[in-house]
């Protein structure tokens, strides 16, 4: 199977898949070493999955979602399906592509303890710092 946009580095669906493990683990506090030991694994390994360096193979993508008490198809949401006809390479988009940090983790965290008031109030401010960087509003 060819690779998505380079031959040269990790497939583009590994890397989206290794961000949602590194996501979910950021979210949920832990390391890399915990998550790792939990899995039978080195913190080494647990970062080339991350990375998208390695592959995760199906039987550990299932263990690494039953870590996190999610579906495995969760690792995959935000991976846009190829349309009939299409190669892969022009259909396979992600719905974010930005680093994720603590502070953005803890923002995904805390937006739902707020009332829907204060959730478009937060929005709102957001979009005013980001100017027209925001995109269309979608409430």
């Amino acid at each position: 199977m060819a690779r998505t946009k380079s031959d040269d580095g990790p497939h583009l669906v590994d890397r989206h898949v290794g961000k949602r493990v590194e996501a979910r683990r950021k979210t949920l506090g832990y390391s890399q070493s915990q998550l790792g030991a939990a899995l039978g694994l080195t913190f080494q390994q647990v970062q080339k999955y991350e990375k998208g360096a390695n592959r995760i193979s199906s039987s550990k993508l299932w263990e690494i979602a039953q870590f996190f008490k999610v579906e495995p198809s969760y690792f995959f949401e935000g991976l846009t399906a190829a349309a009939p006809g299409m190669a892969e390479s022009d259909t396979v988009v992600f719905g974010h592509d930005f680093p994720v940090t603590r502070q953005s983790q803890e923002i995904v965290r805390l937006a739902p303890q707020l009332s829907l008031r204060q959730q478009k109030i937060a929005l709102e401010m957001i979009r005013e710092m980001l100017g027209d960087k925001a995109g269309p509003e979608q409430d």
